[in-house]
């Protein structure tokens, strides 16, 4: 049963936005202030990603950490309603997954930026972002629920994260 009622609820999900949340404009800050030039949410791209940068033939989604079921302590499962959040957040995964495979098929390069990573931003995170946009592999190390783009996907998130649901 929720602890809330339905306007509550509604209320609280009318507050949920999908662009230019905190952790999106935490990474476009400093890519702007670093003189990288974007472009946002463009929609003729898979995925609609969060920074187009086109200069460099890359794009970088900042996933929430609950809606993309990353495993750290922002990723907690609902009590209520079991089974439709696992099918909603099992579903953006998927759908997360086949955007990525799309891009790269297109010759975009992917770089996912979690948003726990934005809380705690240092210079490993700046210099994560910049070795992406500098080179032309793709990093990756550890398990990760993108296992099957582990070659193509570069993660800037903790090493070696488990992202089991």
């Amino acid at each position: 049963m929720d602890v809330l009622t339905p306007e509550q609820r509604r209320y609280n999900m009318s507050r949920i936005h999908s662009k230019d949340t905190k952790p999106e404009l935490i990474v476009r800050k400093w890519l702007w202030h670093q003189g990288y030039r974007y472009r946002l949410h463009r929609k003729d791209l898979p995925g609609k990603p969060d920074i187009v940068l086109p200069k460099y033939n890359a794009v970088i989604f900042v996933h929430g950490c609950f809606w993309h079921r990353h495993n750290c302590k922002y990723a907690s499962s609902p009590v209520t309603r079991k089974e439709f959040w696992e099918e909603k957040l099992n579903g953006n995964v998927e759908r997360d997954k086949r955007n990525i495979q799309a891009l790269i098929k297109l010759n975009w390069r992917v770089l996912v930026v979690w948003e726990c990573e934005t809380k705690k931003w240092d210079s490993g995170m700046e210099t994560k972002i910049y070795d992406f946009l500098h080179s032309d592999k793709y990093s990756y190390d550890g398990q990760n629920m993108y296992d099957d783009l582990h070659d193509k996907v570069y993660i800037a998130a903790e090493e070696n994260p488990d992202y089991s649901v």
